[in-house]
């Protein structure tokens, strides 16, 4: 499965979502687009959710235009899009529109257990 991990600039990306993904055995078993961590400019992911991406799952504890930008893309290209935040976060109400799961996690362990959760109902 091709996973798109969507997120804000605005938050410590690197050590709180690509690193716990990247050590996690679903590194293994799908493909993750980071796509922080493949360009330092912009990525083209309305040119990879209209050919190649399985999965959206958005990070959204922090608000961003940009992201809020990805995911429309995304919900018009018939891409399901999960939604992970972090506890105690204050989400937008508007995520359910789009979203086919909106899932809180605490820490790292049970980030990568919410993603597997997000994985399963899209298999």
């Amino acid at each position: 499965m091709k996973i798109y991990v969507a997120h804000t600039r605005d938050s410590d990306f690197q050590n709180e979502l690509y690193k716990p993904i990247k050590e996690s055995t679903l590194f293994k078993e799908h493909t993750f687009v980071l796509p922080h961590e493949m360009s330092a400019g912009s990525f083209n992911s309305k040119e990879f959710f209209k050919t190649d991406c399985n999965l959206v799952i958005a990070e959204v504890s922090y608000p961003a235009t940009g992201l809020g930008i990805e995911l429309g893309w995304a919900d018009m290209l018939s891409v399901p899009i999960v939604c992970i935040y972090r506890k105690g976060s204050k989400i937008s109400t508007s995520l359910k529109v789009v979203a086919k799961l909106i899932l809180e996690y605490e820490g790292p362990a049970d980030l990568i257990e919410k993603i597997q959760v997000a994985i399963k109902s899209i298999q």
